[in-house]
């Protein structure tokens, strides 16, 4: 099973798509550890600049890049909060393309879990049921799609 290649992205040779590949523009973002610790830990619910550099296991000036990076991205949205007697502070929160992520983060956690094993693991289940959560490929009518049915071709951005 393969995904299928139409129009002119079939037949491009030995030539690199670079940036005008999504998933190229998309790893650039997002596709290094650091910022995906960091996209997980913002989606379990933490926002706090020093519990999330501690949490993915990084120091403060390589969480606060990749938190910059995120921002700029349009990932994450940082938000102003104040303890009382102290100055005004920044948590991060995701946005709405930081959410669109979520699925991404769910289907590797697990990915990982079987092709990765360890000892202890987390997996992500349904509230409502129990039933573990897994990544599908679904077109926008609701349909599950199969590799197979998968075409991937070039189109102009609108």
């Amino acid at each position: 099973m393969t995904l299928q290649l139409a129009g002119p992205i079939q037949e491009r040779g030995d030539h690199p798509l670079g940036e005008r590949c999504p998933l190229d523009r998309t790893l650039g973002l997002v596709g290094n550890r650091t910022a995906m610790l960091l996209l997980r830990e913002v989606a379990y619910g933490t926002t706090r600049f020093d519990a999330l550099a501690r949490r993915v296991g990084v120091t403060d000036a390589v969480a606060s890049q990749r938190l910059k990076e995120l921002v700029a991205g349009g990932v994450l949205e940082r938000q102003p909060y104040r303890e009382p007697g102290q100055r005004t502070r920044h948590e991060y929160v995701l946005t709405a393309a930081g959410h669109q992520l979520v699925p991404v983060l769910v289907a590797l956690m697990a990915w990982g879990d079987e092709h990765v094993p360890h000892r202890w693991s987390v997996g992500a289940s349904h509230a409502g049921c129990g039933a573990p959560v897994r990544g599908a490929l679904v077109c926008a009518e609701g349909h599950e799609v199969g590799e197979d049915d998968v075409v991937v071709a070039t189109r102009r951005a609108s």
